[in-house]
């Protein structure tokens, strides 16, 4: 199971205008800042929409979670 205070974080980061979404420009924007360049505009929002459970575009606290807490199950 994955560490929920650092996924906290972790979401807490990427929700740059701290709305309590993330949008596919924050986390581009947050991967240019941790280096990631390849993460472009299209990248991003494939990314998110693979895993907005409400497909409004933007991932809440609880998809953000979701999505983190079934990977660590499959490892």
């Amino acid at each position: 199971m994955a560490d929920i205070e650092s996924a906290r974080k972790a979401f807490e980061r990427f929700d740059v205008d701290g709305d309590g979404l993330i949008t596919a420009a924050e986390y581009k924007s947050v991967m240019a800042q941790l280096g990631d360049f390849h993460v472009t505009e299209t990248v991003a929002e494939a990314l998110i929409n693979q895993r907005d459970g409400n497909g409004d575009g933007k991932l809440s606290w609880d998809e953000f979670w979701a999505h983190l807490d079934k990977g660590s199950a499959q490892a």
